[in-house]
């Protein structure tokens, strides 16, 4: 048995970006951070996030779980720690849980693999492999054609073999799409995300303009939960569908899966509550032949591609990665490989605590 967790704590930090970006426009990130200290010393570090405030209730989540169900316990069964914390919300509901799940579940495996002297990929049961990784930062559903292909070349030179951009989800979309796919090179691919803008109509008539401009896949067409839509949409798009970035859960995956109503799956760390989850959803997703392409944080989820086959595509959207001494190693064309370092390999900056902390 691994030693006990003896100290835990959660923390609210606020990190303001230079400016709005992506298709939600966000101008600041709430981060919530967890340490763990096990009784030989050994720390582990987990982090959450929300991209429209909520910070403090997160926080506040955290520290109550982590005072009722994680001190006192070993580190060596992260998953069956994850299935208690999970168990205690029968009567709570996910929620803000969950966003603060995700924190110590990924504290408690990066804490695990450091007593096992071994990358978190390696802990997961899973052995390192390389990853390609996609452009996806750079692009507002308000660009001009011109900026949005311009963004693009820079992302081609810099070897990225597929490129995404965001939509505003009606007829301004085509000259950007357009613009892109002339820009690019042959060899280069490009998928598109309306960050749940469509109904079904516009969504269906989207589609097909993305089938006449080769996009490689349609993400986020839809109101996340609104499965009955994303079914009659896969019975007709001619592109695959991607979403899944604010789904709680593999619960809430499910209904996509056995509709087969999307191609990918794109778990983020927050809403799907951790790596346990998004262990779990990648492997559903490998059972029904569905890819998965995880949301923000690739030096994270490099590790999750160890134990499953099924994650294809990394996403390359700079937001948090200021934060941290990142481990890994990629080369010209974008391809990641996870680093040496024991547990998840991202180390907080120095100074980055102690700027963003919010005391409450």
């Amino acid at each position: 048995m691994s030693a006990i967790i003896q100290s835990a704590s959660a923390e609210f930090l606020l990190y303001p970006l230079p400016g709005a970006v992506g298709g939600s426009g966000v101008t600041a990130v709430d981060v919530v951070a967890v340490d763990l200290t096990d009784a030989d010393g050994q720390t582990g570090t987990g982090f959450t996030y929300g991209l429209r405030g909520g910070g403090a209730v997160i926080r506040a989540a955290a520290q109550d779980l982590l005072d009722r169900l994680i001190v006192g316990q070993p580190a060596d069964s992260p998953i069956a720690l994850w299935r208690q914390m999970d168990a205690s919300l029968n009567r709570l509901g996910q929620g803000a849980y969950y966003i603060a799940i995700a924190a110590i579940d990924l504290a408690i495996w990066d804490l695990h693999a450091k007593q096992r002297a071994v990358t978190l990929g390696e802990a997961l049961g899973g052995r390192p492999r390389t990853v390609p990784v996609y452009g996806s930062g750079g692009y507002r559903p308000n660009q001009t054609p011109e900026e949005a292909a311009a963004q693009a070349v820079r992302q081609a030179k810099a070897g990225f073999p597929l490129v995404k951009l965001r939509l505003a989800g009606d007829r301004t979309d085509i000259a950007r799409m357009a613009a892109v796919r002339d820009a690019l090179p042959a060899n280069v691919d490009m998928a598109v995300d309306t960050n749940e803008k469509c109904d079904l109509n516009r969504a269906q008539w989207l589609a097909r303009e993305c089938a006449e401009l080769s996009v490689l896949w349609f993400e986020e067409p839809l109101a996340a939960t609104d499965f009955e839509a994303h079914a009659a949409l896969a019975r007709t798009s001619p592109v695959p569908i991607a979403t899944g970035e604010h789904l709680q859960g593999a619960v809430e995956c499910m209904p996509l899966f056995r509709d087969r109503s999307c191609s990918i799956i794109q778990p983020d760390l927050a809403a799907i509550g951790g790596i346990t989850e998004a262990l779990r959803v990648t492997h559903l997703a490998e059972h029904f032949g569905i890819s998965c392409a995880p949301h923000f944080l690739p030096a994270l989820f490099i590790h999750l591609a160890a134990a499953c086959p099924s994650l294809t595509w990394l996403e390359d959207f700079p937001l948090l990665e200021p934060l941290f001494d990142i481990d890994i190693e990629i080369d010209d064309h974008q391809r990641m490989t996870p680093g040496s370092r024991p547990g998840h390999g991202l180390l907080w900056a120095d100074g980055a605590r102690e700027a963003y902390r919010v005391v409450e």
